[in-house]
């Protein structure tokens, strides 16, 4: 059980899908608010403070993908996409626009819980191999860690919680290579149940704000065969 609770807004128009997911949230200590409809979820997050979000892909009246755009255009709060249906292209909308993770129905309770608890710890207390009390200085990037600020090339830059993190691993530790399980590890806290290749996305989304010409990156340098590592100094 939470040392501290956690406020989990679960948004999904599947009463069953609420009872499912509500319990055993509940079970472990962590306060479940609930939304049915996008428009309620956007309002609910408004009034509440919420430590990590379920949003569901097929709501009424805003969409879950467009729910994510708004929420990112304004917090880095973590976010888990539910989807009923198993489409890549789904998968990627949802991680570009600033989710977290992904989870397909039917998925195990188990691993649902893991996924929060993970997103959870990572927000709270990152498993980086960088000082949280310091600020990496790379030239053109700029990470004040306690301020979970980065600026490029002098001007400010604004990363999802899951960007923040890829880069001040990778900018804390310059020229080491990181495999794509290994970053999913050292970001989430684990790496079960996910597809490594969802660490392309983040990096994609990544290069987007941070390189002068994202297909001629930089600073994030693909290996090939192994995974990515940052600038050398």
């Amino acid at each position: 059980m939470p040392q501290d609770t956690s406020t989990i807004l679960l948004v999904d128009d599947e009463d069953s899908i609420q009872t499912l997911l509500t319990y055993p949230l509940e079970r472990e200590g962590y306060r479940v608010v609930q939304a049915r409809a996008g428009d309620e979820a956007l309002r609910r997050f408004a009034e509440e403070e919420i430590d990590l979000v379920v949003l569901d892909l097929m709501l009424p009246r805003i969409d879950g993908l467009e729910v994510c755009r708004r929420l990112r255009a304004e917090s880095t709060v973590p976010i888990i996409m539910l989807t009923a249906r198993d489409d890549e292209l789904d998968k990627v909308l949802g991680l570009e626009l600033g989710a977290d993770d992904y989870i397909t129905k039917p998925f195990s309770i188990r691993e649902f819980r893991s996924r929060v608890r993970a997103l959870l710890r990572r927000a709270a207390t990152p498993h980086l191999a960088t000082r949280r009390d310091e600020v990496i200085d790379r030239g053109d990037v700029v990470i004040d860690m306690p301020r979970r600020t980065v600026a490029v090339r002098g001007l400010p830059v604004q990363l999802t919680f899951v960007e923040f993190e890829l880069l001040a691993l990778l900018a804390g530790n310059p020229g080491v290579v990181f495999s794509r399980r290994q970053l999913l590890e050292r970001i989430r806290g684990s790496a079960d149940y996910r597809e490594p290749r969802t660490i392309d996305v983040h990096v994609r989304h990544l290069r987007e704000k941070i390189e002068q010409d994202p297909r001629e990156p930089e600073l994030i340098l693909t290996v090939r065969g192994a995974g990515y590592r940052f600038r050398a100094e």
